[in-house]
């Protein structure tokens, strides 16, 4: 039997923290709030950057309050800004765990471990060894809309930005992992994601207005209106 706790959701609207958050869920925590860092920069060691600020929209969509940290994106400094975070943070949300979507990269997960610890918080990784093709399909049924925000890897091009998560998408990601070796969950940053609906939110986030961005070997796809559109949550599965 798990033993259920009060879970700050590191969250960055992608499809990892999202489907974390839903087995989290599942195995009956509750998520009292959101943690989304924003860089100062245009990148970040630890944390997804795209879109990051449309977290907040998500959040309203689930009904969970939302946390913005501010990150520097310097390399090690992120931990330590982590830390004076949560521990702002702890009394405030009555936090017992910290939940991350962390999949294979140990560089986060070593991290966000140690500053828990070093808080006297569990440290809770729910898909941590899954596989990643798996996670994938469990997606996709599970009605996830998901699409593509950031491209930055071999094999990949503009034609990326914006696409949206669906059979055809996964086989051309196994395409990709077997020509030149890329994550296909993108695990090693080669793309990043942002989820317009899952079975958790009340409303569904219609994307509006976008740019598409490139420079060189990579881009990113920023989304620029959105309008939200009632629904009724899903049951968990």
């Amino acid at each position: 039997m798990v033993m259920t706790m009060n879970v700050a959701m590191l969250y960055s609207g992608g499809k990892d923290s999202n489907l974390a958050l839903y087995r989290l869920a599942k195995e009956g925590h509750t998520i009292v709030a959101l943690l989304s860092a924003v860089s100062k920069r245009d990148d970040s060691w630890m944390f997804h950057v795209p879109n990051v600020e449309l977290c907040s929209i998500q959040a309203d969509c689930l009904g969970i309050p939302w946390e913005r940290i501010e990150v520097s994106g310097v390399k090690e400094d992120e931990v330590s800004e982590l830390y004076s975070a949560l521990s702002r943070l702890i009394g405030k949300l009555k936090i017992d765990a910290v939940g991350s979507g962390a999949i294979a990269s140990n560089y986060q997960r070593e991290r966000v471990a140690k500053t828990c610890s070093q808080l006297g918080l569990a440290a809770l990784s729910p898909l941590w060894g899954m596989d990643e093709r798996s996670m994938l399909w469990e997606m996709l049924s599970l009605s996830f809309e998901i699409y593509f925000t950031s491209v930055s890897a071999e094999g990949f091009g503009r034609n990326w930005l914006g696409r949206r998560l669906d059979d055809s998408t996964i086989g051309s990601l196994l395409k990709l992992n077997a020509l030149y070796g890329i994550n296909v969950s993108g695990e090693g940053g080669e793309y990043e994601t942002f989820v317009a609906d899952m079975p958790l939110f009340s409303k569904r986030i219609r994307i509006l207005d976008s740019e598409s961005k490139w420079v060189r070997n990579s881009g990113t796809w920023v989304i620029k209106k959105v309008e939200l559109s009632e629904k009724a949550p899903q049951p968990i599965k």
